[in-house]
């Protein structure tokens, strides 16, 4: 009878209402009936009428009254059936007690043989004591009403005759001593009519039927004021007109029975009510020993009821299961009986099509997890075994659900549990996001509570494990996979929940962090229990398992962390260009920074934060995500030295200058040499072309960036060590993380680094050479007569930012910067020497000064051993030593070698005329250029005639 309990609720749950037993503890203990069947519905259906449940009640023993006395020819004792302790009303004809002496009571009370009807259904005969019958009780009047229409009636069928419309034309209001009690008792049989005629006809109703509507408008005027309804009262007579043209009507058999409590569901709760005088008053599990004699009478109500055999089976069962219900589940021989009964219903079903039948059958069981736990887990098996009982009944049936499949494919037991494990976990899934969302609401105040969706996950995994360990075993009987099937559900269940949660987030946060791993936990465990139940089966599980599809909330978290990744990245750029532009705000207000730029220090100050933040996140994949985090850092700090690196060597390094003509000294040279001088000064950007660009930041400031650079370099080694570190600490580190060391090191900074401080190191030291001393380089230096604009000029300002240099550069990088300015310097003494202009001219006279200046700008560096290593020195003024030799050469000797080297390069178009090389460095004694260039500046006239021979060079500019 599989769908008779399907729908059906237990009402509140155990959990709920009584404490919880100890684990250890199987036997299962009643409970008290009106806390379990309090919503237990009848599944046949509510009644659509006003009628109350002691409407009903009163009803059904009238319609027993009446069969039992007008079946017999013996008057039938009403107090010998009944008890006077009833919930009637004391009315005429039924004022006397019960006595114990009452021939047919004590008939009862002395069998000694067992009942059929409990023996048929697997019950014992504990015996009964006086006084344990269960008392209907009848309504107000009954009684002496129907001794009234007892004479009446006679050679009459009872099945022809409408009960409450025969009660009514007997009693008047005189024959109740209260008005009241006989308004209630007038208004009962009018609703009785109504819901036998009008609510649930058994023959169906036609809208536009006058007596229908004759009969409704006298049962609404009844409930403001009674009627009179004596026999030949007019208004008795026509509702008596009324309702027996309604009854009268024909459900198409050739009986003359009036239909007027046949209808269902009327006429099965009426039944239902008579079913349960069965039971024992003082013992509501037992049955009572009289149940044959009780049984027979009851029968006889079929006539008037529409009762068959199948319909009579069909609430008996219902009637023994609720009454397991009710008392507590711990009488498991009701539950027997009602398996035992629900084998007719199976016989009914086989041979009788009836659709209200089916229809009754077709209510869903009740939610297990609200019935049952670990105490009474015992009573479930039978009732399980009930539903499927039921469920085979209905495939037999020809249903909706069933029609569409041939009778071989339909695997029945299995289908129905599943069906019971599925409607019982979305049930209990329900409750425990009510129970996380009040846990919620509960905790707010309290701090770091946890989000909604991380208490439900942790629910749902209990949920899960008490499945598996309570309820899996049981049904497994059934259902191979049930375990499996129960996950899926619940996985399915939670999986609406946290794909929405995840479509709806757009950043991370320590709330979502914690759903998210929360679920996948949750995931992890569904998806175990199921491959455990599953090992066994012939797929391993698999057509279920595929109803688990992930979560994916690892990959959500790794989504979310690369974006919170890029996002710091971005705002870590951002930082880098408002401290750079604040630090360019400070030195253009000659405010001197000391060591480093405050920039790097907030830049590592964030990059600490930034790893800080990351390692707190709660989750299992920081070395998994840890790449994404070095890489963006990476492109950060490479993005920061990109910003630092202001201009380079090439920024400053004047355009070799076009070739020309020294000027033959004259004899006056002492008196133009000034105004010479102060020409060239005034003229110096057309010899030497305008720089690339210009820095009006003094020396300083490329210092600390440099020793910033080499600062942050440094660093590099602690954050890689202060990363390991970090992951050593995470709950998901294995040691293989630590041996791809690649992952944890960042590649672009250390290179850019090298590239950056080399870079600026060469840009302030020529910065130094070409563009703060180029009024005592390029302006000063030989210029006009050399033996009296010597180097010394040059090396006092030399001298001078080389103790800058000392006092700001950390010394790891401060022989870097200092080589390069050396290295500077070479190559502006060779400019001036090679590439000075017209200005310039050197006699061999002049070697030795040379020589010596070139020799005192070594010392300066050298320092007397305080400053550069000698050889440091030799090696990078080399090119220097090789050049200067050329000065002692004789000119006939640079004119030969001049010609000798061009042709070497040129060949034999070189000997008609000598090409003109481009003017281009470095600087080397067997190069052309150098040559020529040495022949430019050569303050002799062999030296003037062959270049005005041979190129016609000019002497000025």
């Amino acid at each position: 009878m599989a769908h008779l309990f399907r729908d059906l609720s237990l009402g509140h749950s155990k959990r709920e209402s009584t404490p919880r037993p100890s684990p250890l503890q199987t036997k299962s203990q009643p409970m008290p009936s009106k806390l379990i069947s309090a919503d237990l519905q009848s599944p046949f259906g509510q009644l659509a009428s006003q009628l109350s449940d002691s409407d009903v009640r009163f009803t059904a023993y009238d319609v027993f009254l009446a069969v039992c006395r007008t079946s017999s020819s013996k008057p039938l004792s009403t107090s010998a059936f009944f008890n006077s302790n009833s919930p009637s009303h004391n009315s005429p004809g039924q004022n006397h007690k019960h006595s114990p002496n009452t021939p047919a009571l004590q008939r009862w009370l002395t069998s000694a043989a067992a009942s059929k009807v409990k023996k048929a259904l697997g019950l014992k005969s504990p015996g009964s004591s006086p006084g344990s019958k269960k008392s209907p009780g009848s309504g107000p009047g009954s009684g002496r009403s129907l001794l009234r229409i007892g004479g009446g009636l006679v050679g009459r069928r009872i099945e022809s005759v409408v009960l409450p419309l025969e009660l009514l034309q007997q009693l008047k209001q005189s024959d109740f001593s209260v008005q009241q009690e006989y308004g209630e008792w007038q208004k009962r049989n009018l609703k009785v009519l109504e819901a036998g005629l009008l609510l649930h006809p058994r023959v169906p109703l036609d809208k536009s039927n006058n007596a229908s509507q004759r009969l409704r408008r006298i049962t609404h005027a009844a409930l403001d004021r009674p009627i009179e309804t004596g026999k030949k009262n007019e208004s008795m007579q026509v509702l008596r007109t009324a309702v027996m043209s309604l009854a009268s009507r024909s459900d198409g058999s050739l009986s003359d029975s009036c239909h007027w409590a046949d209808g269902i569901p009327l006429n099965l709760r009426l039944y239902e009510i008579l079913l349960e005088t069965c039971f024992d008053i003082n013992d509501e599990t037992s049955i009572i020993e009289e149940v044959d004699e009780l049984m027979e009478h009851i029968k006889k109500t079929w006539v008037i009821l529409g009762i068959n055999q199948m319909l009579h089976n069909l609430c008996f069962t219902w009637v023994l299961f609720h009454r397991f219900v009710a008392t507590g589940q711990g009488k498991m021989d009701l539950l027997y009986a009602a398996d035992s009964q629900l084998a007719h219903v199976a016989k009914d079903v086989k041979t009788t099509k009836d659709p209200d039948n089916s229809r009754i059958l077709k209510k869903r069981l009740l939610a297990y997890h609200d019935t049952f736990d670990s105490r009474n887990i015992y009573t479930m098996q039978g009732i399980v075994s009930l539903g499927v009982s039921a469920a085979k009944i209905l495939v037999e049936d020809v249903t909706t659900e069933y029609r569409r499949k041939k009778k071989g494919e339909v695997d029945v037991a299995r289908n129905r549990i599943d069906t019971y494990i599925r409607s019982s976990l979305h049930t209990a899934f329900a409750q425990r996001m009510e129970k996380a969302d009040s846990s919620r609401r509960a905790s707010k105040n309290q701090l770091n509570p946890l989000p909604i969706l991380a208490i439900l996950a942790k629910d749902v995994g209990e949920l899960a494990v008490h499945e598996k360990h309570i309820f899996s075993p049981v049904l497994k009987g059934w259902h191979p996979l049930a375990a499996v099937v129960a996950v899926a559900t619940l996985h399915g269940c939670y999986a609406n929940e946290i794909k929405q949660f995840i479509s709806g987030v757009t950043e991370l946060s320590s709330d979502i962090v914690q759903v998210l791993r929360a679920a996948d936990k949750l995931e992890k465990d569904l998806v175990q229990i199921a491959v455990e139940d599953a090992v066994d089966s012939d797929d391993g599980g698999k057509a279920i398992i595929h109803e688990m599809p992930p979560y994916e909330a690892e990959a959500a978290i790794g989504n979310l962390v690369k974006g919170g990744i890029k996002t710091r990245v971005d705002r870590l750029k951002e930082c880098v260009d408002r401290a750079l532009l604040q630090e360019a705000c400070t030195y253009s207000s000659n405010k001197q920074i000391k060591g480093q730029a405050p920039s790097a220090v907030e830049i590592l100050r964030i990059i600490d934060e930034t790893l800080d933040a990351f390692f707190q996140l709660p989750i299992p994949t920081h070395p998994t995500l840890l790449p994404d985090l070095i890489v963006g850092l990476d492109k950060c700090l490479q993005y920061y030295v990109i910003k630092t690196k202001s201009g380079s060597r090439n920024t400053y390094i004047p355009t070799m200058p076009a070739l020309t003509r020294c000027e033959i000294g004259s004899k006056f040279q002492g008196v133009w040499k000034k105004k010479e001088k102060s020409q060239n000064s005034q003229n110096r950007n057309s010899q030497v072309a305008t720089m690339n660009g210009d820095n009006s930041f003094g020396t300083p400031q490329p210092c600390v960036r440099i020793n910033t650079l080499h600062r942050i370099r440094s660093e590099m080694d602690v954050l890689e060590k202060r990363i390991i570190s970090h992951l050593r600490n995470c709950e998901s580190a294995r040691e293989v993380e630590f041996s791809n060391g690649l992952s944890k090191k960042f590649e672009l900074t250390p290179a850019a680094f090298v590239e950056g401080v080399q870079q600026l190191s060469e840009a302030v030291a020529y910065k130094i050479v070409f563009h703060d001393l180029s009024h005592v380089l390029w302006d000063g230096l030989y210029v006009g007569e050399p033996s009296s604009s010597k180097i010394d000029s040059l090396l006092q300002e030399l001298e001078q930012n080389l103790l800058i240099i000392s006092e700001t550069m950390l010394e790891r990088v401060r022989t870097r910067v200092i080589t390069d300015l050396m290295k500077a310097s070479c190559d502006g003494f060779l400019l001036v020497l090679l590439a000075g202009g017209p200005s310039r001219a050197f006699s061999r006279q002049d070697s030795q000064i040379i020589e010596d200046d070139f020799k005192a700008l070594k010392d300066l560096f050298w320092a007397n051993g305080d400053g550069l290593p000698a050889d440091l020195i030799d090696k990078f003024s080399a090119t220097v030593r090789g050049v200067l030799p050329l000065f002692r050469t004789d000119t006939e000797s640079l004119v030969e070698r001049f010609r000798h080297v061009t042709l070497e390069t040129y060949g034999s178009s070189a000997r008609s005329r000598l090409p003109l090389r481009p003017t281009s460095g470095p600087w080397n004694p067997t190069e052309p250029n150098t040559l020529l260039r040495m022949l430019c500046y050569r303050n002799e006239e062999t030296a003037s005639k062959f270049l005005k021979k041979t190129y016609n060079l000019p002497k000025k500019l």
